[in-house]
Protein backbone atom coordinates (compact mmCIF):
# COMPACT_ATOMS: atom_id res chain seq x y z
CA UNK A 1 0.00 0.00 0.00
CA UNK A 2 2.90 2.49 0.87
CA UNK A 3 4.14 1.53 -3.05
CA UNK A 4 1.37 2.92 -4.40
CA UNK A 5 0.84 5.93 -2.11
CA UNK A 6 4.40 6.83 -2.63
CA UNK A 7 3.67 6.23 -6.62
CA UNK A 8 0.45 8.49 -6.30
CA UNK A 9 2.08 11.43 -4.97
CA UNK A 10 5.01 11.09 -7.62
CA UNK A 11 2.02 11.69 -10.28
CA UNK A 12 0.30 14.52 -8.27
CA UNK A 13 4.21 16.06 -8.27
CA UNK A 14 5.87 15.17 -11.51
CA UNK A 15 3.22 14.02 -14.04
CA UNK A 16 0.27 16.17 -13.21
CA UNK A 17 2.79 19.19 -13.69
CA UNK A 18 3.64 18.32 -17.27
CA UNK A 19 0.02 17.97 -18.58
CA UNK A 20 -0.87 21.56 -17.36
CA UNK A 21 2.01 22.50 -18.62
CA UNK A 22 1.20 20.91 -22.23
CA UNK A 23 -2.24 22.15 -22.07
CA UNK A 24 -3.90 24.90 -19.96
CA UNK A 25 -0.40 26.33 -18.93
CA UNK A 26 0.94 26.28 -22.72
CA UNK A 27 1.35 29.97 -23.20
CA UNK A 28 3.38 29.73 -20.59
CA UNK A 29 5.35 26.91 -20.60
CA UNK A 30 8.27 28.80 -21.58
CA UNK A 31 8.53 30.96 -18.50
CA UNK A 32 7.85 27.83 -16.39
CA UNK A 33 10.86 25.90 -17.65
CA UNK A 34 12.91 29.13 -17.36
CA UNK A 35 11.15 29.31 -13.44
CA UNK A 36 12.08 26.14 -12.62
CA UNK A 37 15.60 26.56 -13.77
CA UNK A 38 16.09 29.70 -11.68
CA UNK A 39 14.56 28.48 -8.46
CA UNK A 40 16.85 25.05 -8.48
CA UNK A 41 19.78 27.39 -9.05
CA UNK A 42 19.00 29.57 -6.46
CA UNK A 43 18.30 26.62 -4.06
CA UNK A 44 21.55 25.33 -4.71
CA UNK A 45 23.50 28.63 -4.37
CA UNK A 46 21.87 29.85 -1.14
CA UNK A 47 20.24 26.84 0.72
CA UNK A 48 23.78 24.91 0.92
CA UNK A 49 27.08 26.78 1.70
CA UNK A 50 30.04 26.56 -0.66
CA UNK A 51 31.86 24.07 1.82
CA UNK A 52 28.52 21.46 2.07
CA UNK A 53 28.99 21.40 -1.99
CA UNK A 54 32.40 20.93 -2.09
CA UNK A 55 31.83 18.13 0.15
CA UNK A 56 28.89 16.92 -1.38
CA UNK A 57 30.52 16.57 -4.98
CA UNK A 58 33.19 13.98 -3.92
CA UNK A 59 29.59 12.03 -2.85
CA UNK A 60 27.26 12.80 -5.39
CA UNK A 61 26.74 9.76 -7.33
CA UNK A 62 27.07 9.09 -10.83
CA UNK A 63 25.18 10.78 -13.61
CA UNK A 64 23.02 7.80 -14.05
CA UNK A 65 19.90 8.68 -11.85
CA UNK A 66 20.16 11.65 -14.43
CA UNK A 67 19.43 9.23 -17.00
CA UNK A 68 17.21 7.27 -15.48
CA UNK A 69 15.33 10.78 -15.03
CA UNK A 70 15.65 11.87 -18.67
CA UNK A 71 14.55 8.46 -19.95
CA UNK A 72 11.50 8.63 -18.29
CA UNK A 73 10.99 12.26 -19.21
CA UNK A 74 11.32 11.08 -22.75
CA UNK A 75 7.98 8.57 -22.30
CA UNK A 76 5.98 10.37 -20.11
CA UNK A 77 5.81 13.47 -22.30
CA UNK A 78 5.51 11.19 -25.83
CA UNK A 79 2.91 8.96 -24.05
CA UNK A 80 1.03 12.30 -22.99
CA UNK A 81 1.13 14.19 -26.58
CA UNK A 82 -0.26 10.90 -28.41
CA UNK A 83 -3.49 11.34 -26.83
CA UNK A 84 -3.66 14.82 -25.66
CA UNK A 85 -2.70 15.91 -29.63
CA UNK A 86 -6.50 14.35 -30.82
CA UNK A 87 -8.00 17.03 -28.12
CA UNK A 88 -8.43 21.00 -29.00
CA UNK A 89 -6.97 21.92 -25.98
CA UNK A 90 -3.07 20.60 -27.07
CA UNK A 91 -1.59 23.24 -29.23
CA UNK A 92 -1.25 22.81 -32.52
CA UNK A 93 2.26 23.89 -32.63
CA UNK A 94 3.09 20.77 -30.69
CA UNK A 95 1.84 18.39 -33.23
CA UNK A 96 3.70 16.79 -36.11
CA UNK A 97 4.80 18.55 -39.02
CA UNK A 98 3.67 17.32 -42.63
CA UNK A 99 7.07 17.65 -44.54
CA UNK A 100 9.23 20.11 -43.43
CA UNK A 101 9.22 21.54 -39.56
CA UNK A 102 9.41 20.50 -36.38
CA UNK A 103 6.83 20.28 -33.27
CA UNK A 104 7.63 18.93 -30.36
CA UNK A 105 5.82 15.57 -31.19
CA UNK A 106 8.14 15.05 -33.86
CA UNK A 107 10.93 14.64 -31.31
CA UNK A 108 9.22 11.47 -30.23
CA UNK A 109 10.95 8.34 -32.19
CA UNK A 110 13.92 10.10 -32.39
CA UNK A 111 14.20 10.88 -28.53
CA UNK A 112 13.00 6.94 -27.87
CA UNK A 113 16.04 5.65 -30.44
CA UNK A 114 18.81 8.55 -28.09
CA UNK A 115 17.25 7.11 -25.39
CA UNK A 116 17.64 3.57 -25.55
CA UNK A 117 21.29 4.18 -27.36
CA UNK A 118 22.88 5.99 -24.47
CA UNK A 119 21.95 3.24 -22.23
CA UNK A 120 22.15 0.28 -24.73
CA UNK A 121 24.23 -3.09 -24.55
CA UNK A 122 26.90 -1.79 -26.95
CA UNK A 123 27.00 1.70 -25.16
CA UNK A 124 27.82 -0.22 -22.19
CA UNK A 125 30.14 -2.22 -24.19
CA UNK A 126 28.74 -5.64 -23.18
CA UNK A 127 28.94 -8.15 -25.79
CA UNK A 128 26.83 -8.50 -28.39
CA UNK A 129 24.09 -10.97 -28.73
CA UNK A 130 24.17 -13.59 -31.77
CA UNK A 131 22.25 -12.53 -34.85
CA UNK A 132 19.88 -15.19 -33.63
CA UNK A 133 19.14 -13.98 -30.75
CA UNK A 134 19.13 -10.62 -31.58
CA UNK A 135 16.38 -11.76 -33.79
CA UNK A 136 14.54 -13.29 -30.85
CA UNK A 137 14.90 -10.48 -28.87
CA UNK A 138 13.27 -8.15 -31.58
CA UNK A 139 10.97 -10.31 -32.55
CA UNK A 140 7.95 -8.59 -30.21
CA UNK A 141 8.86 -5.44 -32.04
CA UNK A 142 7.81 -7.14 -35.20
CA UNK A 143 4.75 -8.36 -33.85
CA UNK A 144 3.58 -4.85 -32.23
CA UNK A 145 4.32 -3.54 -35.67
CA UNK A 146 1.94 -6.24 -37.53
CA UNK A 147 -0.50 -6.21 -34.07
CA UNK A 148 -0.73 -1.97 -34.98
CA UNK A 149 -0.98 -2.53 -38.32
CA UNK A 150 -4.75 -5.52 -38.20
CA UNK A 151 -5.78 -3.27 -34.67
CA UNK A 152 -6.13 -0.35 -37.10
CA UNK A 153 -7.55 -1.45 -39.97
CA UNK A 154 -10.12 -3.36 -37.68
CA UNK A 155 -11.59 -0.60 -36.45
CA UNK A 156 -10.72 1.83 -39.47
CA UNK A 157 -8.53 4.04 -36.92
CA UNK A 158 -7.11 6.83 -38.59
CA UNK A 159 -3.38 6.60 -39.88
CA UNK A 160 -1.50 9.52 -41.33
CA UNK A 161 0.10 7.34 -44.46
CA UNK A 162 2.95 10.73 -44.83
CA UNK A 163 3.77 9.61 -41.25
CA UNK A 164 5.80 6.51 -41.77
CA UNK A 165 4.01 4.86 -44.94
CA UNK A 166 1.10 2.94 -45.85
CA UNK A 167 2.49 -0.30 -43.40
CA UNK A 168 5.10 0.77 -41.66
CA UNK A 169 5.06 1.88 -38.16
CA UNK A 170 7.27 3.05 -35.18
CA UNK A 171 7.34 -0.17 -33.60
CA UNK A 172 9.37 -2.00 -37.18
CA UNK A 173 11.49 1.39 -37.60
CA UNK A 174 12.79 0.11 -33.68
CA UNK A 175 12.94 -3.50 -34.94
CA UNK A 176 15.18 -2.46 -37.72
CA UNK A 177 17.62 -0.37 -36.53
CA UNK A 178 18.13 -3.25 -33.60
CA UNK A 179 18.60 -5.75 -36.18
CA UNK A 180 21.04 -3.42 -38.22
CA UNK A 181 22.95 -2.82 -35.45
CA UNK A 182 23.14 -6.99 -34.28
CA UNK A 183 23.96 -7.53 -37.43
CA UNK A 184 26.78 -4.75 -38.20
CA UNK A 185 28.64 -5.01 -34.74
CA UNK A 186 30.35 -1.97 -33.88
CA UNK A 187 32.68 -0.79 -31.00
CA UNK A 188 31.84 1.79 -29.38
CA UNK A 189 34.84 3.71 -29.37
CA UNK A 190 34.13 3.81 -33.72
CA UNK A 191 30.52 3.85 -33.76
CA UNK A 192 30.64 7.78 -33.76
CA UNK A 193 32.41 8.03 -36.53
CA UNK A 194 30.65 5.39 -38.73
CA UNK A 195 26.79 7.05 -37.40
CA UNK A 196 28.28 9.92 -38.87
CA UNK A 197 29.18 8.78 -41.91
CA UNK A 198 26.09 7.21 -42.59
CA UNK A 199 24.14 10.17 -41.41
CA UNK A 200 26.65 12.45 -44.17
CA UNK A 201 25.86 9.62 -46.84
CA UNK A 202 22.06 9.94 -46.22
CA UNK A 203 22.14 13.67 -46.41
CA UNK A 204 23.91 13.95 -49.41
CA UNK A 205 21.48 11.25 -50.89
CA UNK A 206 18.63 13.05 -49.91
CA UNK A 207 19.84 16.40 -51.45
CA UNK A 208 20.28 14.69 -54.58
CA UNK A 209 16.93 14.11 -55.20
CA UNK A 210 15.86 11.32 -52.44
CA UNK A 211 14.10 14.60 -50.50
CA UNK A 212 11.60 15.51 -53.25
CA UNK A 213 10.56 11.16 -53.64
CA UNK A 214 9.74 11.17 -49.88
CA UNK A 215 8.00 14.41 -49.89
CA UNK A 216 5.88 13.54 -52.73
CA UNK A 217 2.57 11.69 -52.51
CA UNK A 218 3.04 9.28 -55.50
CA UNK A 219 3.28 5.92 -54.01
CA UNK A 220 3.44 2.37 -56.90
CA UNK A 221 2.13 -0.74 -55.72
CA UNK A 222 5.28 -2.28 -54.58
CA UNK A 223 5.93 -2.22 -50.71
CA UNK A 224 9.10 0.01 -50.71
CA UNK A 225 7.21 2.77 -52.34
CA UNK A 226 4.00 1.82 -49.82
CA UNK A 227 6.37 2.30 -47.01
CA UNK A 228 9.00 5.18 -48.75
CA UNK A 229 9.30 7.01 -45.28
CA UNK A 230 9.92 4.40 -43.14
CA UNK A 231 12.30 2.62 -45.19
CA UNK A 232 14.32 4.83 -46.04
CA UNK A 233 14.70 7.20 -42.64
CA UNK A 234 16.34 3.89 -41.27
CA UNK A 235 19.28 5.12 -42.97
CA UNK A 236 18.84 8.04 -40.37
CA UNK A 237 17.66 6.59 -37.61
CA UNK A 238 20.71 3.59 -37.71
CA UNK A 239 22.97 6.54 -37.72
CA UNK A 240 21.43 8.37 -34.90
CA UNK A 241 21.54 5.38 -32.85
CA UNK A 242 25.17 4.44 -33.32
CA UNK A 243 26.43 8.14 -33.05
CA UNK A 244 23.90 7.91 -29.32
CA UNK A 245 26.24 4.68 -28.47
CA UNK A 246 28.82 6.67 -29.06
CA UNK A 247 28.16 9.60 -26.90
CA UNK A 248 26.78 7.00 -24.10
CA UNK A 249 29.69 5.15 -23.88
CA UNK A 250 32.44 7.96 -23.38
CA UNK A 251 29.91 10.45 -21.42
CA UNK A 252 28.63 7.15 -18.88
CA UNK A 253 30.75 4.21 -19.18
CA UNK A 254 34.10 4.60 -20.72
CA UNK A 255 36.73 4.80 -17.38
CA UNK A 256 39.82 4.42 -19.43
CA UNK A 257 40.26 8.77 -18.74
CA UNK A 258 41.64 9.29 -15.61
CA UNK A 259 40.17 12.21 -13.24
CA UNK A 260 36.61 11.44 -14.29
CA UNK A 261 33.69 13.37 -12.39
CA UNK A 262 30.67 14.64 -11.98
CA UNK A 263 31.44 17.80 -12.81
CA UNK A 264 33.73 17.11 -15.99
CA UNK A 265 30.56 15.16 -17.63
CA UNK A 266 27.80 17.80 -16.43
CA UNK A 267 30.39 20.41 -18.53
CA UNK A 268 30.23 18.12 -21.16
CA UNK A 269 27.08 17.44 -21.27
CA UNK A 270 25.94 21.28 -21.53
CA UNK A 271 28.89 21.93 -24.18
CA UNK A 272 26.99 18.91 -26.15
CA UNK A 273 23.59 20.71 -26.23
CA UNK A 274 24.85 24.13 -27.15
CA UNK A 275 26.90 22.58 -30.10
CA UNK A 276 23.94 20.31 -30.89
CA UNK A 277 21.62 23.14 -31.26
CA UNK A 278 24.02 25.20 -33.26
CA UNK A 279 24.78 22.51 -35.94
CA UNK A 280 20.99 21.88 -36.00
CA UNK A 281 20.68 25.43 -36.75
CA UNK A 282 23.34 25.57 -39.59
CA UNK A 283 21.81 22.03 -40.99
CA UNK A 284 18.39 23.44 -41.33
CA UNK A 285 19.59 26.62 -42.55
CA UNK A 286 22.10 26.20 -45.05
CA UNK A 287 21.68 21.95 -46.20
CA UNK A 288 18.40 21.39 -45.93
CA UNK A 289 15.36 21.67 -43.32
CA UNK A 290 14.38 19.65 -40.10
CA UNK A 291 12.09 16.50 -41.22
CA UNK A 292 11.61 14.04 -39.19
CA UNK A 293 9.56 12.63 -42.26
CA UNK A 294 13.09 12.13 -43.51
CA UNK A 295 15.05 12.04 -40.44
CA UNK A 296 17.46 14.22 -42.04
CA UNK A 297 20.69 15.34 -40.69
CA UNK A 298 18.91 18.92 -39.10
CA UNK A 299 16.56 16.42 -37.53
CA UNK A 300 19.11 14.77 -35.95
CA UNK A 301 20.97 17.60 -34.77
CA UNK A 302 17.82 18.76 -33.28
CA UNK A 303 16.44 15.65 -31.13
CA UNK A 304 20.29 15.75 -29.88
CA UNK A 305 20.57 18.90 -29.16
CA UNK A 306 16.99 19.03 -26.96
CA UNK A 307 16.88 15.46 -25.40
CA UNK A 308 20.90 17.18 -24.32
CA UNK A 309 19.22 20.61 -23.20
CA UNK A 310 16.68 17.86 -20.80
CA UNK A 311 19.59 16.27 -19.45
CA UNK A 312 21.75 19.07 -19.18
CA UNK A 313 18.72 20.59 -16.88
CA UNK A 314 18.21 17.50 -14.88
CA UNK A 315 21.94 17.83 -13.97
CA UNK A 316 21.51 20.91 -12.12
CA UNK A 317 18.56 18.80 -9.69
CA UNK A 318 21.52 16.46 -9.55
CA UNK A 319 23.49 18.49 -7.83
CA UNK A 320 20.31 20.16 -5.24
CA UNK A 321 19.77 16.70 -4.39
CA UNK A 322 21.66 13.48 -3.43
CA UNK A 323 18.36 11.23 -3.07
CA UNK A 324 17.88 8.00 -4.94
CA UNK A 325 14.99 7.75 -7.81
CA UNK A 326 11.36 8.66 -7.38
CA UNK A 327 9.28 5.12 -6.95
CA UNK A 328 7.20 6.09 -10.86
CA UNK A 329 11.27 6.82 -12.49
CA UNK A 330 12.16 3.44 -11.89
CA UNK A 331 8.71 1.94 -12.65
CA UNK A 332 9.04 3.48 -16.11
CA UNK A 333 12.34 3.24 -16.75
CA UNK A 334 12.35 -0.95 -16.61
CA UNK A 335 9.00 -0.95 -18.93
CA UNK A 336 10.10 1.88 -20.78
CA UNK A 337 8.42 0.51 -24.06
CA UNK A 338 5.74 -1.53 -22.16
CA UNK A 339 4.57 1.86 -21.19
CA UNK A 340 4.36 3.36 -25.22
CA UNK A 341 2.52 0.40 -25.92
CA UNK A 342 -0.10 0.28 -23.01
CA UNK A 343 -0.14 4.11 -24.01
CA UNK A 344 -1.35 3.65 -27.74
CA UNK A 345 -3.78 0.73 -26.53
CA UNK A 346 -5.15 3.24 -24.11
CA UNK A 347 -5.35 6.21 -27.00
CA UNK A 348 -6.96 3.55 -29.47
CA UNK A 349 -9.78 2.87 -26.33
CA UNK A 350 -10.27 6.82 -25.21
CA UNK A 351 -10.67 7.69 -29.50
CA UNK A 352 -13.21 5.02 -30.13
CA UNK A 353 -15.06 5.70 -26.90
CA UNK A 354 -15.12 9.99 -27.40
CA UNK A 355 -15.15 11.92 -29.57
CA UNK A 356 -12.21 13.61 -28.74
CA UNK A 357 -12.54 16.88 -31.06
CA UNK A 358 -15.42 17.90 -29.78
CA UNK A 359 -14.70 17.30 -26.03
CA UNK A 360 -14.10 20.83 -23.71
CA UNK A 361 -10.83 21.88 -22.40
CA UNK A 362 -12.15 20.58 -18.86
CA UNK A 363 -13.55 17.31 -20.09
CA UNK A 364 -10.09 16.99 -22.34
CA UNK A 365 -7.77 17.89 -19.52
CA UNK A 366 -10.08 15.25 -17.02
CA UNK A 367 -9.76 12.21 -19.76
CA UNK A 368 -5.93 13.24 -19.84
CA UNK A 369 -4.97 13.18 -16.09
CA UNK A 370 -7.32 9.62 -15.36
CA UNK A 371 -5.22 8.07 -18.84
CA UNK A 372 -2.01 8.95 -17.62
CA UNK A 373 -2.97 7.86 -13.75
CA UNK A 374 -3.92 4.27 -15.24
CA UNK A 375 -0.73 4.36 -17.20
CA UNK A 376 1.30 5.32 -14.32
CA UNK A 377 -0.33 2.79 -11.63
CA UNK A 378 -0.26 -0.19 -14.38
CA UNK A 379 3.14 0.29 -14.91
CA UNK A 380 3.94 0.51 -11.20
CA UNK A 381 2.02 -2.67 -10.67
CA UNK A 382 4.36 -4.00 -13.63
CA UNK A 383 7.50 -3.48 -11.53
CA UNK A 384 6.39 -3.81 -8.20
CA UNK A 385 5.11 -7.78 -9.35
CA UNK A 386 8.61 -7.84 -11.35
CA UNK A 387 7.67 -7.99 -14.80
CA UNK A 388 10.07 -6.18 -17.42
CA UNK A 389 9.09 -6.12 -20.97
CA UNK A 390 12.57 -5.25 -22.81
CA UNK A 391 13.31 -5.27 -26.57
CA UNK A 392 16.40 -3.59 -27.41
Amino acid sequence: MQYFSTLGVDYLTVVLPIILVFTVLSEWAFTCAISLVVLISIYIMFERSQLHLKDGFSQLPSLRADISSYRVSVVLVTCLCILAVDFKIFPRRYAKAETYGSGIMDLGVGSFVVANALVSRQARNIASMSFKAALSSTSPLVFLGFARIISTWGVDYQVHVGEYGVHWNFFFTLAAVSILTSIVRIHPKHCGLVGLLILAGYQIWLSSGLNEYLISDKRNADIISQNKEGIYSILGYWGMFLFGVSLGFYLFVDTSSKGKNRNTQVMKIWVLAASFWFLAIIFDSYIERVSRRMCNFAYVMLVFGQNFQVLSILTLAGFASYKKNLVLEDALNQNMLGSFLLANILTGLVNLSVNTLSASSLTAFMILSVYTFTLCMVTGLAHFCGVRMKFW
